[in-house]
């Protein structure tokens, strides 16, 4: 990944539906060479997908929290099934596998405090592997949307 890929990543954070003719105009690159360059990326993995950023309010969705869920037995089956089944749930917007006391933080999205007890007594706490949880209540919700790139290091290896 060169400085030239970093600013095309860049620039398609900040605008993901801009034209390959206006991406490579304000790189000062030809249409034909940023083209290729964006092939590039999504074939490298480095963009993944194009995504419509949405606000929560305007779906009827102003509350959010975040679940830390300890599950019981810490085996790989358990934690699979609890993170497919948590994931497809309607008011789940991220799931995050963490070490330490905890083994996930759900992140919901729900109409009120009501719909969110509902959701932690209705799903969360009846799935069979759940031994605790917490559930905090998010006042602020600041997403960074436009992610740089490190400078170079050593490599490391991405799980799969």
């Amino acid at each position: 990944m060169d400085e030239l890929d970093a600013d095309i990543v860049q620039a398609l954070q900040q605008d993901g539906r801009q034209t390959n003719r206006d991406l490579a105009e304000r790189l000062g690159l030809a249409a034909s060479t940023c083209l290729e360059r964006v092939r590039s990326l999504r074939r490298r993995g480095v963009i993944t997908g194009y995504h419509a950023e949405v606000d929560l309010h305007a779906l009827g969705r102003p509350v959010q929290a975040l679940i830390n869920v300890r599950m019981h037995p810490k085996e790989r089956a358990a934690v699979e099934a609890f993170r497919e089944y948590v994931t497809a749930l309607p008011e789940t917007i991220a799931v995050f596998v963490v070490s330490g006391g905890d083994d996930f933080i759900v992140q919901v999205a729900v109409r009120d405090t009501s719909q969110l007890r509902d959701f932690v007594l209705d799903h969360v706490s009846k799935h069979r592997n759940v031994a605790d949880l917490r559930t905090s209540l998010v006042y602020d919700h600041i997403r960074k949307t436009d992610v740089g790139v490190l400078p170079p290091g050593p490599p490391t290896q991405r799980a799969k």
